[in-house]
């Protein structure tokens, strides 16, 4: 049987003009930390696909992290790990808006609320 997966879903909404900067600061200089707290990155989505010079795009990054365990793991990492904060706080002269979500595929609910 196939491990349960936990999802992080990072919604940024990006200033005008700023989603591919966004997108490379995020690959090149937040991706790496998140993978040594075991963050897996499944896939960057832009919406809409074009990079608008004049307008807001809104970057999904779906993460994914070896189950319940995985999550406490990740978040106990990144809560005591400053550069996480000093990066997201350097990042916000390019996002308007950001939200984190955790999630599940149904499947996996019942026995990740047992854990």
């Amino acid at each position: 049987m196939e491990a349960t997966k936990v999802y992080v879903i990072d919604t940024v909404v990006t200033k005008p003009g700023r989603a591919r900067e966004f997108v490379d600061a995020y690959l090149r200089d937040y991706a790496p930390g998140a993978r040594e707290r075991g963050m897996s990155l499944e896939r960057i989505v832009v919406s809409p696909p074009v990079w608008f010079p004049d307008e807001s795009n809104t970057i999904i990054a779906s993460w994914v992290l070896d189950g319940a365990q995985g999550w406490w793991a990740m978040t106990w990492q990144g809560r005591s790990d400053e550069s996480v904060r000093r990066w997201w706080d350097w990042a916000q002269e390019l996002i308007v808006e950001r939200t984190r979500s955790t999630g599940a595929l149904p499947t996996d609910v019942e026995e990740l609320g047992n854990v």
